[in-house]
């Protein structure tokens, strides 16, 4: 072989290991063929659509292609979650939501358009956040003492705002205001973000949601924040009791974030789509992101999911039907 001819063939084999270190690993196997959706079925700004838009661009650099997060709110989630559902089970169209509002679904809605079981495939669990528990400052609350002796004076006089009819921040409001004697009137809104602007203006005067979504407006003197769910005080925060420390029921609640796609989807892909997001969800700077809210990085393989999801729509179930909450 001449010089000239083997300096071609030194430069194609180093032209052919460059191109195999640049190809997103295992991408082309899985048949990544045009951008992918990323379906969040809540308005812009709560928790899901942030988390949407922090993993949105790791998972596209992993995939080679645009993934194109689309906010799709309505129905407590169920819009978005049915638009998944029924797509092509491929792997292309992906939904990111708080995963507790699909739990209550089957009990709540009699229209249900699609099964949750059956047509949604779980990739994996993202994250778990607390709730924080807030009011609008015209609510003569300090502490959560406070509110409750308020909202017994005075039946039905506060509004609190939720993500939506059957979402699990509706769900733990009403069996709150059950156990602890109180009535107040739920307000439904299009996802997390819009129920916290709500209280924010004063439309509504009390919230229960996600830390995520809601810790900047309480940080921002905006809120006042009265406490928090989960195990431990907020570090952006320590000087809101948890649930517990402050005598209220439902201190175990939190939004559960997770990443599913369409039922019969082919298990490489979705075993591919797991480990891609586990990756990410590993990265130092998006544990960092989630840990500043409050929230910590929860990921599951899809069989832990699937188990989750249906142990948690049986307690739900159960809770929606003790308390006689209906949904459609």
């Amino acid at each position: 072989m001449s010089m000239s001819s083997l300096a071609r063939a030194i430069a194609a084999a180093a032209l052919s290991v460059s191109i195999c270190v640049l190809a997103p690993s295992g991408a082309a196997a899985q048949n990544f063929e045009r951008p992918v959706r990323l379906i969040v079925p809540f308005a812009p700004g709560g928790t899901s659509d942030i988390l949407a838009r922090l993993i949105g661009p790791k998972l596209s650099a992993a995939i080679g292609q645009s993934v194109v997060v689309e906010n799709k709110p309505g129905a407590a989630g169920n819009l978005g979650a049915d638009t998944v559902a029924k797509a092509q089970p491929d792997g292309h169209t992906l939904l990111l939501m708080d995963v507790g509002s699909l739990a209550t679904a089957p009990s709540l809605f009699s229209d249900l358009t699609f099964d949750v079981e059956k047509e949604l495939a779980p990739i994996s669990m993202v994250m778990f956040g607390p709730y924080v528990l807030a009011v609008h400052e015209s609510v003569p609350a300090k502490s959560t003492k406070e509110l409750i002796e308020y909202a017994k004076a005075n039946p039905n006089k506060l509004t609190i705002a939720n993500s939506g009819v059957g979402g699990a921040t509706h769900i733990t409001a009403v069996a709150m205001a059950k156990q602890l004697g109180i009535q107040w009137k739920n307000v439904p809104y299009k996802g997390g973000a819009a129920a916290s602007r709500a209280v924010v203006s004063g439309e509504s005067g009390v919230i229960i949601n996600g830390a995520i979504a809601t810790m900047p407006f309480v940080l921002n003197k905006q809120l006042t924040g009265l406490a928090v769910t989960g195990e431990q005080r907020l570090a952006s925060a320590p000087d809101l009791p948890t649930f517990k420390e402050a005598g209220l029921p439902g201190g175990d609640a939190g939004t559960w974030q997770g990443i599913l796609t369409t039922g019969g989807t082919p298990p490489a892909m979705v075993a591919w789509l797991n480990a891609e997001i586990r990756k990410i969800l590993e990265m130092p700077e998006i544990q960092q992101k989630v840990a500043e809210q409050g929230g910590v990085v929860r990921a599951q393989s899809p069989e832990e999911f699937r188990t989750w999801l249906k142990d948690a729509t049986g307690r739900w179930g159960t809770i929606i039907r003790e308390a006689g909450i209906k949904g459609s």
